[in-house]
């Protein structure tokens, strides 16, 4: 008979832990990027943009925010797993093992995109077909934030201490996931949708309802990651006596990586708003964080993105 871990609980489950309700929320939550986003969405988005008058400079940078998602999707997929193997709370596995899955699906939502919508109109635009995996849409700044997050994780296998767990979240769940992933989504929604936020997009505008309504649904899913994460960075702190230090020093020390990520040398979108918006965000999480005081926010707030459309509607 296999050995339970924990032989103190009476019950395999506490309902009541803080992951607990979060593994029961992403049941609740629960999508399919095939069934959940409908084909007609798509074919509208695939109709606009081929109808849209556009530069293939200006199709490169729709094309190099969604290799960005859906290789950081990829990657997130596979970089989780250590934290996974050391947690011994029964609850936490749980809703870890909720978010491998959904991070699993981000990454299927954004290559069917490519192959239902990227590619398709740059075939009938007459610009060369490009793969999500080239490496002309990957700078410097965002491979080493990736190998950074997952070097993070790797070395929980073999230095487990309350520190590294700290630093392995501020990686993961804080930068990658929060800070990284909101500016994504806030550019998205300014750019591709109509009740997005006013930045300086070159050209006509267009309306993407399909990737909207896939960002929205990605979105979901990542409040409840951030959440977490954020949850456990504190109780680090505030129980294990991890020093504050090592969080805001962690996060601060990432920022270049994400600013170098998400200035745009040629595209449609002007990158300062982008940036101010990730320090903003970097800022706030360091606050709730060291703050003995303040409260998390519910994970509607941690997804909101100004202009985004009600996370409830995705239901």
């Amino acid at each position: 008979m296999t050995q339970i871990r924990d032989a103190s609980r009476e019950m395999r489950l506490d309902p009541d832990s803080f992951a607990g309700g979060y593994f029961r929320n992403a049941v609740y939550r629960h999508w399919d990027p095939y069934e959940d986003v409908p084909q007609a969405l798509l074919e509208q988005d695939r109709e606009r943009l081929i109808a849209r008058e556009q530069t293939e400079g200006q199709f490169d940078g729709l094309r190099r925010t969604l290799a960005l998602f859906g290789a950081g999707e990829e990657a997130v997929t596979e970089d989780l797993a250590p934290l996974l193997m050391v947690t011994r709370d029964v609850d936490k596995q749980l809703f870890l093992t909720s978010q491998l899955y959904e991070e699993a699906k981000h990454t299927q939502f954004f290559d069917r995109y490519w192959r239902e919508v990227v590619n398709p109109v740059a075939e009938a635009c007459g610009f060369e077909v490009t793969n999500p995996t080239d490496q002309r849409y990957f700078n410097e700044d965002y491979v080493a934030l990736f190998d950074e997050t997952a070097d993070a994780m790797e070395r929980l296998l073999t230095d487990d201490t309350p520190e590294n767990r700290a630093r392995a979240y501020c990686h993961y769940h804080l930068v990658v996931e929060s800070v990284l992933a909101q500016t994504g989504y806030y550019g998205i929604q300014s750019s591709w949708s109509p009740a997005g936020a006013d930045l300086d997009v070159a050209g006509e505008p267009v309306h993407l309802e399909g990737l909207i309504e896939g960002v929205t649904r990605v979105r979901s899913d990542e409040g409840r990651h951030v959440g977490f994460g954020m949850h456990e960075v504190r109780r680090l702190v505030q129980e294990e006596g991890v020093d504050p230090d090592v969080v805001q020093t962690t996060l601060q020390d990432l920022m270049g990586h994400v600013a170098g990520t998400v200035q745009y040398e040629e595209g449609e979108v002007d990158s300062t708003p982008l940036v101010e918006y990730a320090a903003e965000k970097l800022t706030r999480r360091i606050e709730i964080i060291t703050d003995a005081e303040a409260e998390l926010p519910p994970v509607e707030e941690l997804v909101h993105v100004e202009g985004g459309r009600d996370i409830s509607a995705a239901d």
